[in-house]
């Protein structure tokens, strides 16, 4: 157990960013699903901004790492592309 008063301030902070990081990046995945099963290409080519920055956003936290952000980006890009 954590003796001192900042440590456990630490473990209460890392909590809630644990939680916080967790939503968001189960969030972004969903986003990420519903974009992939899309049909319709307007559909598709609105949600996908919104997509983008939920990655750019994970990546920038360190929630998710910068090459992996890129990388579904592109698949998605093409995806919508293809569309």
């Amino acid at each position: 157990m954590a003796n001192h008063k900042s440590a456990l301030k630490r473990i209460r902070s890392n909590e809630a960013k644990r939680l916080r990081n967790k939503y968001q990046h189960k969030t972004t995945r969903n986003a990420i699903k519903k974009l992939r099963e899309m049909d319709n290409k307007k559909e598709a080519e609105a949600l996908f901004p919104s997509v983008v920055s939920m990655l750019d956003k994970l990546a920038k936290k360190n929630v998710i790492h910068a090459n992996k952000a890129s990388n579904l980006k592109s698949s998605l890009a093409k995806h919508v592309a293809a569309l």
